[in-house]
């Protein structure tokens, strides 16, 4: 028998809290001068930034890489939005809106436009390079006499460089990767690459070939 569905309150919580929230901004942007479909998509706008940003704060806290930008852009959109719901409660006259007010919604969308690039491609931290052994290479030599008539021994090949030293992932990290990987093979029917994997993530080149060793 299956189980009765029941009413989640937060969840309902949630659906009024945006749909306010939305409208809110639909009335904003409308009232600084963006009319028709414009003023729809600025909330669309607003609130895909901060589920972007929020889904990046997550990956980058599972990873153990920093979170500043992630947190930044959602701090800026979560401020458009709070700012949005007070400039409508009264407090701003929507007939007569402020020219500051009209150049900051004019110019939102080249903002979110970069907030989102951002968060899809982030720049790749650089990884530290291996510290060189500082124990200096010793190279063995036959004690033994050498005869007179015999040319002088060849000398000694230069020891090899260390390897690099293996990046470590987060198992959190190598387990979204096999779902990626698993909905890639699925979808394509080939084997998820590593450029593709590291263009997914968005990590450095090393730690994706990391990963994509520990998926074979």
């Amino acid at each position: 028998m299956l189980p009765k569905p029941r009413l989640d309150a937060v969840l309902v919580q949630a659906v009024i809290a945006g749909a306010l929230s939305f409208a809110h901004l639909h009335d904003l942007a409308e009232a600084a001068g963006q009319s028709g479909w414009k003023a729809w998509a600025y909330p669309v706008s607003v609130d895909l930034l901060l589920v972007a940003a929020w889904h990046r704060l997550r990956l980058l806290r599972d990873a153990g890489e920093p979170v500043r930008s992630a947190w930044t852009w959602f701090t800026v959109a979560l401020a458009a939005s709070l700012g949005a719901n007070v400039a409508t409660a009264g407090l701003l006259d929507l007939g007569q809106v402020p020219a500051w007010l009209r150049i900051l919604v004019a110019g939102w969308p080249a903002l979110a436009f970069l907030g989102g690039t951002l968060l899809v491609h982030p720049t790749p931290v650089p990884l530290a390079a291996p510290a060189a052994d500082p124990r200096p290479a010793v190279i063995e030599r036959d004690t033994a006499p050498e005869p007179a008539a015999e040319p002088e021994p060849s000398p000694a090949l230069p020891a090899p460089e260390p390897l690099p030293e293996p990046v470590p992932v987060p198992a959190a990290l190598v387990e979204h990767a096999r779902k990626l990987s698993a909905e890639h093979l699925a979808r394509t029917g080939s084997p998820l690459d590593t450029d593709t994997l590291r263009a997914r993530l968005g990590v450095p080149p090393a730690m994706a070939t990391a990963i994509t060793a520990q998926l074979a």
